[in-house]
């Protein structure tokens, strides 16, 4: 049985919730409550409990709006690009730096470290990862042994170094993408 559509109004509802959310998420990190994203998304807040019966609910939300525009971000603007995997990667970084807010939240809410995509955005994400990972290959520009495995391995790395503030990012991807290039073979 298929899900019911929700009415254009109530869609429109939901994403100014998540939009609020994840604008003072951003600003505030974990401390924000949902009278205040109700507040700024202009609705009530038994609109906000409606769309996301819990907080949990709707920081999960807001991670997963996330993944799906960093994931329309690797499709739309790295693949058949060149140095396709190193612009994923830097973006990455570049939401991850700008939205540590979030992270943090996500972080909280699931009581672990780290906020990597979950089900269908982990799928998503590992597609077109597959995709900038095959063509990067066959561009010459990593080498073949690297995994998605691998790429999810960086990004976790990433995002530790941006959590904890621990060094340059820019700089860590830079080693690691030195990492990634294919090895020339040593004479026999």
């Amino acid at each position: 049985m298929a899900t019911p559509k929700r009415r254009a109004d109530a869609e429109r509802n939901r994403d100014r919730v998540l939009t609020a959310a994840r604008r003072l998420l951003a600003e505030r990190g974990d401390e924000v409550q949902l009278p205040e994203i109700a507040r700024a998304a202009g609705v009530g807040v038994g609109t906000v409990y409606r769309h996301f019966p819990t907080r949990r609910d709707l920081i999960e939300a807001a991670a997963d709006t996330r993944f799906a525009e960093i994931a329309r971000f690797a499709r739309e603007d790295c693949l058949g690009r060149p140095a396709a995997l190193a612009r994923y990667l830097r973006h990455v970084g570049e939401v991850l730096d700008s939205d540590r807010g979030l992270s943090a939240a996500v972080e909280n809410v699931r009581g672990t470290a780290g906020s990597a995509p979950r089900d269908a955005a982990r799928a998503d994400l590992e597609a077109v990862v597959a995709e900038l990972l095959a063509q990067s290959r066959a561009e010459g520009e990593v080498r073949d042994d690297c995994t998605i495995g691998d790429v999810y391995l960086l990004a976790g790395c990433l995002s530790s170094v941006i959590r904890t503030g621990s060094g340059d990012w820019r700089r860590f991807l830079d080693l690691a993408f030195d990492g990634l290039r294919p090895r020339l073979s040593a004479p026999e």
